[in-house]
């Protein structure tokens, strides 16, 4: 195994656990900056106004991109155990 065959298999993880997780997160974040606007034009300090929202919107998102998710997670495996046979040597 090189260190090149290495570096490509992290690389390719890393890739595929950022593709998969930067909707999520993007949402998140979104949501959340709204959420945090409204409550300082507003002065409410409500803690759970905004993990409520936030949850509701990163459960959509999961709801909705799970196949493709799932989709894009198998694709990674099956070339993951297609070059399995190289790395091992």
């Amino acid at each position: 195994m090189s260190d090149t065959s290495i570096v490509n298999l992290v690389q390719g993880t890393l890739w595929t656990f950022m593709m998969l997780v930067s909707p999520i997160l993007g949402v998140s974040i979104l949501v959340g900056l709204i959420i945090s606007i409204l409550q300082a034009t507003t002065s409410i300090q409500e803690q759970t106004l905004t993990f409520v929202p936030k949850m509701i919107a990163m459960l959509t998102v999961i709801y909705f991109l799970a196949s493709w998710m799932l989709n894009y997670i198998s694709g990674f495996t099956v070339r993951l155990f297609s070059i399995l046979p190289t790395i091992a040597r």
